[in-house]
């Protein structure tokens, strides 16, 4: 009778324990293997070393002739690996004195050895330049003593840095996890499931039957050592102005969308700061207590639009005020240490706008690990001031919302609740710890929860020098106000464009606003094409004007017949060669 054995299998996902006897084949073994791991016959090859020598081929050798004996390892790699680079890849400091922005994702070429196994993963544009920075900072030699570069990743150095730096980039994170002997070439961010593995057929399903192979494990919450985004920053005051002229004029509470882009953070290592352009307000219900979102028709045309402008959706924004003393413009400080920062429902509602917005990592399986989308309450502060506050919830807290694990307490806001199993859901046990009054450590079952462990504070700043990607300087009314009577109209477009003619003001300035060109594209009598958008994003943003007067019909627009014009009284698109416009009659110039 042949000899059992167990051969460990080593791969870029993890290893594997495959049984086997001493008389079993080479090829009847890799065909084991192939099964366990998911590849096909010929997608992978298995050597008895990590250099990749002594490789196994598919032959009628048994194992003990080739010398493998039980307990041994072997090391399996995807066939469709490229070069056999097993080390991260490094790139030269970044030269240039300025850092652009990236607004969106685009293709990238993983720079970190992963499972090749898995698709290329697109990752944003930021995430792949500061991938290839050295990530560290360096300090004057002292001619006495050996100063080497800090490492961006020690906490030491983070929490010396001043001001303080609570929570490390993520770069730094992920630097932290490949700087050790084998750079990182088993790395995997693995995202937390709270579901049953699906696919078990030892049993029958849940609730009759369950096994430790399909049981989700369970979760001790800790507070995240890292953040998606470092810094969150609106272009100028104006943005949070207009923001807030809701609540001023109706003491209702107000919510909306966060458009922008991700640059580099310079002062925070391998840091990402959020731009913010542009604030967009969908359908909504808000009381002095109480907002409610309603469905948008207009969302998706909202999302192209923006992307034609080159900005996209980083966040969301909303108010919780409370009058103090109406004469001399103070507000309550609530959100305090005492009370709360974040309640369980605003934790869930973040949890959900994370998900929908999850972040492109090639070192995840899944392709997608964490967010950058960020929350900001325009809050009293101590002074009695609005202040802005931004904050994410934690990759766990993401994990229990989407799996719809967590709840809020009615009565109670600082506090969240973890679900208990029923026969229609299994929940894994949720814990948190928590220290007593002898400085003792204490596991307690997260039922209920402090959300504090769910919570990431992001600093919140206005720029001294204001920039504005949108740069008229007149008001064009914002959307779905109705109940302050501004509406957007034909009505409120003459007015602005009357406003526009008084002044010196540019074609291009004159469009340069953000809801002026949601009115133009989602208007239902007389929509601009959004194509006609792909002519803006090289002028709107403050870059050269030229060529979009030329486009666009503006006063710079030269005498030629040959091109496609606006009319500079209603924006109809017109057909070469006429001299008047073919809605409003109006002369051309």
């Amino acid at each position: 009778m042949a000899e059992n054995i167990i051969i460990r299998v080593q791969s870029p996902e993890g290893m594997k324990k495959i049984a086997s006897t001493k008389r079993e084949t080479a090829a009847a073994f890799l065909k084991k293997v192939a099964k366990e791991f998911g590849f096909s016959s010929n997608g992978f090859s298995i050597y008895l070393n990590r250099n990749k020598t002594g490789e196994i081929l598919s032959q009628n050798k048994t194992l003990s002739l080739l010398k493998i004996k039980h307990g041994d390892m072997l090391f399996l790699f995807p066939s469709s690996a490229g070069p056999s680079s097993e080390n991260m890849d490094t790139a030269q400091p970044h030269t240039s004195s300025s850092y652009p922005s990236f607004p969106s994702s685009s293709s990238s070429s993983s720079s970190l050895s992963r499972s090749h196994s898995a698709p290329q993963i697109q990752e944003d544009e930021i995430d792949q330049y500061l991938s290839k920075q050295e990530g560290k900072i360096y300090r004057n030699r002292d001619p006495q003593l050996i100063a080497d570069p800090h490492d961006t990743k020690e906490q030491y150095y983070l929490n010396h840095l001043d001001p303080p730096v609570k929570h490390m980039s993520f770069h730094a994170y992920i630097r932290k996890l490949t700087g050790g002997a084998d750079k990182g070439k088993f790395v995997a961010l693995e995202n937390i499931s709270c579901k049953i593995k699906s696919g078990c057929e030892g049993h029958p399903p849940w609730p009759e039957g369950i096994c430790t192979k399909c049981q989700p494990s369970a979760i001790t919450l800790n507070r995240q050592k890292y953040r998606a985004v470092d810094n969150i920053m609106f272009e100028n005051h104006t943005i949070a102005d207009r923001f807030l002229d809701f609540w001023r004029k109706t003491g209702n509470q107000r919510m909306g969308y966060l458009y922008g882009r991700y640059t580099e953070h310079k002062d925070i290592p391998l840091g990402i700061r959020a731009e913010v352009a542009a604030i967009y307000e969908p359908p909504q219900i808000g009381t002095q207590n109480s907002l409610e979102l309603i469905e948008d028709p207009k969302a998706e045309a909202v999302e192209e639009i923006a992307a034609k402008l080159g900005l996209r959706k980083v966040g969301w924004i909303f108010t919780d005020l409370l009058s103090e003393d109406t004469r001399i413009g103070t507000v309550r400080y609530t959100r305090n240490k005492d009370s709360f920062f974040l309640s369980a429902e605003e934790c869930i509602t973040a949890g959900h706008f994370q998900n929908q917005h999850a972040n492109a990592c090639r070192l995840s399986p899944d392709g997608h690990f964490g967010s950058k989308f960020f929350t900001v309450v325009a809050t009293g502060g101590p002074d009695n001031q609005v202040h802005f506050e931004g904050y994410q919830v934690s990759n766990q807290c993401m994990a229990l919302v989407r799996d719809e694990c967590l709840l809020p307490c009615r009565d109670a806001p600082e506090l969240g609740y973890a679900k208990e199993s029923s026969t229609e859901q299994y929940v894994p046990d949720v814990f948190y710890k928590d220290t007593d009054k002898f400085g003792n450590d204490i596991t307690h079952l997260a039922r209920p929860l402090p959300v504090e462990y769910l919570i990431i504070d992001i600093t919140t700043t206005f720029p001294k020098d204001p920039v504005f990607t949108f740069s008229s300087t007149l008001r064009f009314p914002i959307e779905n106000r109705d109940a302050l009577g501004e509406t957007q109209d034909f009505h409120s477009l003459a007015t602005y464009l009357s406003q526009c003619s008084s002044s010196s003001s540019s074609f291009l300035d004159i469009v340069s606003d953000f809801h002026l060109l949601l009115f133009l594209v989602t208007n239902e009598v007389m929509p601009l094409q959004i194509i006609s958008l792909m002519l803006i994003p090289g002028t709107v943003g403050g870059q050269p004007s030229g060529s979009l007067d030329y486009a666009m019909g503006g006063p710079t627009l030269p005498q030629s017949s040959s091109a496609v014009w606006s009319c500079l009284h209603c924006t109809f698109m017109n057909q070469p060669g006429t001299e008047h416009c073919e809605m409003c009659s109006l002369p051309r110039s």
